[in-house]
């Protein structure tokens, strides 16, 4: 377990440098098609900002994106006092209680460590979930949180959801303005240009398929150490079974952010490589043998 906290930490430096290698990439797509090293410039600056500001920042712009608003220490008592239990048990700082106003159930946390994390679930989970489901729940993010998944997935969430911007608005420049000197006669290659336009456009989706393969894996041992956390594996896995067979999609959710909640917040992609989470059914199974 140890070495697998060891593991995230690496990782969030390793991802930060290989995320903002695609931002300078796109820069560099985007500076050749518009015939300016401008937008290489913007794209590097940007990027600098958007690195500092999704480290310090991410887990307000992620629950602001959201929709999500503290809980009420008198009406959502109940979700307080299971996540305070729960972060004693698991020997880390209580986390703020957010509550999104979605009938949905579906739940996520989000944060920069321990020290400064959030967890929110919907109105939805709350109302559909016995007190052992909510606390599985519960205890499957806040296992995010020890293991510094958080810290993880919330620089990707603003990071990724940064460079779809960029592309969007590469994209924009080149449908009003036009394509750049490059490739109009002044020496350009035409391949290279056609190149440079493609990465613009698959530079979000390069991204996103990286946020989603890492995000499976870590949705496995979150499963693992919450089940640990509340000794009764069923508590989560009877969870896991009722967000089966409901609706999980939150309209707040963004591609983004999808891959922080402990279920398929958005519509389900069609292939499992498009997958937000690993498939419940074999979540399910892996708790039902512990």
């Amino acid at each position: 377990m140890y070495k697998q906290i060891s593991s995230n930490k690496r990782n969030s430096y390793l991802l930060l440098f290989f995320v903002f290698a695609i931002i300078v990439a796109l820069g560099i797509a985007v500076s050749f098609v518009m015939g300016s090293f401008i937008g290489l410039i913007i794209a590097i600056f940007i990027g600098i900002i958007y690195s500092l500001i999704g480290y310090s920042k991410g887990k307000d712009i992620v629950l602001k994106v959201s929709g999500a608003h503290k809980a009420d220490p008198v009406k959502d008592a109940y979700l307080i006092n299971t996540i305070e239990g729960l972060a004693l048990a698991a020997g880390v700082p209580t986390p703020e209680a957010y509550i999104i106003e979605d009938p949905n159930p579906n739940a996520f946390a989000t944060g920069k460590d321990p020290k400064d994390s959030a967890i929110a679930v919907t109105r939805g989970l709350i109302h559909l979930m016995n007190r052992a489901e909510l606390e599985g729940v519960i205890a499957h993010e806040m296992s995010h949180i020890k293991n510094y998944d958080i810290k993880f997935m919330t620089l990707t969430a603003v990071l990724v959801g940064m460079i779809a911007i960029i592309a969007h608005f590469a994209l924009r420049m080149m449908f009003f303005g036009g394509i750049g000197g490059r490739g109009r006669g002044k020496g350009g290659n035409p391949i290279l240009l056609i190149i440079g336009v493609i990465f613009i456009v698959l530079a979000p989706i390069f991204a996103t398929l990286v946020q989603l393969a890492i995000s499976r894996k870590r949705e496995y041992l979150a499963d693992a150490s919450g089940a640990l956390l509340t000794r009764y594996p069923p508590g989560l896995a009877n969870a896991l079974e009722k967000l089966k067979n409901h609706d999980t999609k939150v309209k707040t959710a963004t591609s983004a952010t999808a891959p922080l909640f402990i279920a398929e917040p958005m519509k389900k992609g069609f292939t499992s490589l498009l997958a937000t989470h690993p498939p419940i059914e074999k979540r399910i199974e892996k708790l039902r043998k512990m």
